[in-house]
């Protein structure tokens, strides 16, 4: 079973787990802490209906500590794993394994946003989300693709078949700041298919003035308005 309390002496190993460093796991944890209690230990039941009991009595669960319900959602988010193997993980059946997802999720999302490191996901609203960022306006937009089930409809098979991975997937876009090095903006959710430029010419980004944004040759010809762009160029082989 992974155990907080074991899995913090190893920086490297926990950080491959769950995404964070063992100071950057310390660093969410009061929030995260602050957001479970507001949810599920007020005077009503996750049903909605008056305590009989204090919050927490009953048989204890496998998540007993806020250390490892923290634990537990970070590596379900970090490595995305079945929910059968989830539970194996930590040492609880499937079903068990379910009811904590759904339960942690909304837990986590709300510490995210509380701290205000959720990405923006309205792109005509991301210049107004950076106000408070760092200095210098210095972004990087990249597409990133993720593996999926095959569709069984032939016609989603062609959508979401990726020929660049050589596999069926879900494309979304990301920018980074650069200084600060935090995901500032994610896209929806596109068919693996579809071009990384569409895809930003279709969310209408609006950039912070006199921003300058790092892409690929996978945004050619892609030029907001207010952005100095940085391309790179690829070296001509030279023939003998």
């Amino acid at each position: 079973m992974l155990a907080y309390s074991r899995l913090k002496r190893n920086r490297r190993r926990f950080l491959a787990l769950t995404g964070l460093t063992p100071k950057e796991f310390q660093a969410v944890l009061p929030a995260f802490g602050k957001a479970y209690r507001r949810r599920y230990e007020g005077p009503k039941t996750m049903a909605g209906r008056q305590r009989q009991r204090q919050g927490g009595g009953g048989r204890a669960g496998r998540l007993t500590t806020i250390e490892q319900k923290l634990l537990f959602i970070l590596v379900y988010q970090k490595a995305y794993p079945l929910q059968v193997v989830q539970g194996e993980l930590f040492d609880m059946g499937q079903s068990s394994a379910n009811e904590w997802i759904h339960r942690l999720l909304p837990v986590l999302s709300e510490t995210l946003t509380t701290m205000g490191v959720m990405p923006q996901r309205d792109g005509r609203q991301f210049a107004r989300s950076q106000r408070g960022a760092p200095e210098p306006s210095e972004y990087i937009i990249d597409g990133t693709e993720r593996r999926r089930q095959r569709p069984e409809v032939p016609e989603k098979q062609t959508l979401h078949y990726s020929g660049k991975k050589k596999t069926h997937s879900d494309k979304n876009l990301v920018i980074v700041h650069r200084k600060s090095q935090r995901v500032s903006y994610l896209s929806p959710t596109y068919a693996g298919k579809t071009h990384d430029k569409k895809i930003a010419d279709r969310e209408e980004i609006a950039y912070p003035r006199q921003a300058v944004l790092h892409k690929d040759t996978g945004f050619q010809g892609y030029e907001p308005k207010g952005c100095r762009c940085h391309q790179p160029k690829k070296s001509r082989a030279v023939k003998n």
